[in-house]
């Protein structure tokens, strides 16, 4: 059975649509990493998955079933963190860590002990008394104590320096090694994504983009530079492998999902165009291109 399955999901703010058509499958033991502008919708689709939205079209299954049909014992199964997340600065850690070991039955007292001494955190302090990191990491120690069969992340470590992000990124994947937990983070951070990942979803424009293993884009994605001049952008477009068309001054960049070689073989043959460079494009230099497309 599936973690995680969305069935045509589209969700609006008042008149203002955010997802449109989405259709995701994860299985147990992937770790997939979203990326998307900002506004693109992706907090919204992982609200869709915790059950805190309904959409409006189309079915989310979490473990087979509705998030919201038994939200608590679906809850118990899901270890989440997201930017926003504030603990209550009143309490002592050795108090949050309290709570969430009442609410989860598979509390593992031993995993959070040692997570509390690698993040030398003190379970006597307030968490307002707490640096920004630090709090993330009691955030993500709740997360993970319970050991979760599905783990989501929801930009976790934005703000935080390099260091606090490897510390999330270790626990995480250290997490995933021992247990075979499933994993579905966002970031804005493209290394994290790179050191993490085997899969990477992409929304964009309220739809799924690219849903492809990290892998194949290292392998089968193209950048092609096309000279402007006398060239209707929009035409390359219409090749079912062209993902975007950007003007950058004299030049055109076009991404297109095929090897550099194939690419450009393609583009002499639909296009009459000898001699355009392709080269394989990385993943930061891919999200540049496809979240700032212009044509």
């Amino acid at each position: 059975m599936s973690i995680l399955e969305m069935k045509n999901v589209s969700r609006a703010y008042g008149s203002v649509p955010v997802l449109e058509g989405i259709d995701l499958q994860v299985e147990p033991g992937e770790v997939v990493g979203l990326l998307g502008r900002n506004g693109a919708g992706k907090t919204t689709l992982i609200r869709l998955i915790m059950g805190l939205l309904e959409p409006e079209a189309g079915e989310v299954l979490v473990f087979g079933e509705s998030p919201r049909a038994n939200p608590v014992a679906t809850k118990r199964r899901i270890g989440f963190v997201a930017e926003d997340q504030e603990l209550p600065g009143f309490l002592k850690v050795r108090d949050v860590l309290g709570l969430y070991r009442d609410l989860y039955p598979g509390w593992d007292e031993a995993m959070a002990r040692e997570m509390i001494a690698r993040f030398e955190l003190s379970p006597g302090r307030k968490i307002k008394d707490l640096s920004r990191g630090q709090a993330r990491q009691v955030a993500l120690l709740c997360a993970v104590s319970h050991r979760p069969e599905l783990l989501i992340l929801d930009e976790p470590a934005g703000g935080l320096d390099p260091a606090a992000r490897r510390d999330f990124l270790e626990t995480s994947i250290r997490l995933l090694n021992e247990t075979g937990t499933t994993i579905l983070f966002s970031s804005h951070h493209m290394s994290d994504v790179e050191r993490m990942a085997s899969r990477l979803v992409m929304i964009h424009e309220r739809q799924k983009w690219i849903d492809s293993a990290l892998d194949e884009i290292r392998q089968g994605y193209s950048l092609a530079q096309i000279p402007a001049a006398g060239q209707d952008a929009e035409r390359f477009l219409q090749s079912p492998r062209c993902l975007c068309v950007r003007r950058r001054g004299k030049v055109l960049h076009a991404v297109f999902e095929l090897e550099p070689d194939r690419c450009g073989a393609s583009l002499k043959q639909e296009f009459g165009l000898a001699h355009v460079g392709c080269h394989r494009i990385n993943l930061e230099e891919m999200f540049i291109e496809l979240a700032g497309r212009d044509v």
